[in-house]
């Protein structure tokens, strides 16, 4: 699938996330499990369903950011376990971001418009599997400026969110 539609459908869910729920008509919340909750969106390509969290703390802590760590199916497209994240501003270029837990590093291999991306379903199933067994992931990015930041995510919820997401999807 293009970038530019991962980057489109990505900020698309952002907006109606935010927006209240008299707006936000095809985009149906299924649950919320400790830390994570599971949406289903309608598209015209079919139906979209995901789990995701917001950072339990962040660092530096004056900079209130809206990240988010997603996991997304999209069943018409042939897409599951799409792990994706925005720290709530446009990454860095020249430098990389990066999920960790425990002695686990994974590397987000596309950036672009505010969100990240891995290109291997390979590691995003490893990442998964991680996240199932762990109890928190820090994925660390860098602002335009250079300047870091690191957003902590609890794994509390995340194996029901994340199964729960898959089969709304299946």
């Amino acid at each position: 699938m293009p970038i530019i539609r991962k980057v489109l459908f990505l900020s698309t869910i952002i907006l109606v996330v935010s927006l209240s729920n008299a707006y936000a008509n095809n985009l149906k919340k299924v649950g919320k499990f400790k830390d994570w909750e599971v949406m289903v969106m309608s598209e015209t390509s079919g139906k979209v369903c995901f789990a995701q969290s917001a950072p339990v703390l962040q660092a530096p802590k004056k900079s209130k950011r809206d990240a988010r760590l997603f996991v997304t199916f999209r069943p018409n497209e042939k897409i599951s376990n799409e792990i994706s994240t925005t720290a709530g501003y446009e990454f860095n270029k020249n430098n990389s971001v990066l999920a960790t837990s425990g002695n686990n590093k994974f590397k987000f291999d596309i950036k672009q418009q505010g969100f990240a991306w891995m290109t291997s379903n390979k590691k995003e199933k490893i990442m998964v599997k991680v996240m199932k067994k762990g109890s928190r992931i820090m994925v660390t990015g860098y602002n335009e400026k250079g300047s870091q930041t690191i957003d902590h995510y609890s794994l509390l919820g995340f194996t029901k969110a994340y199964s729960t997401a898959k089969k709304a999807c299946s």
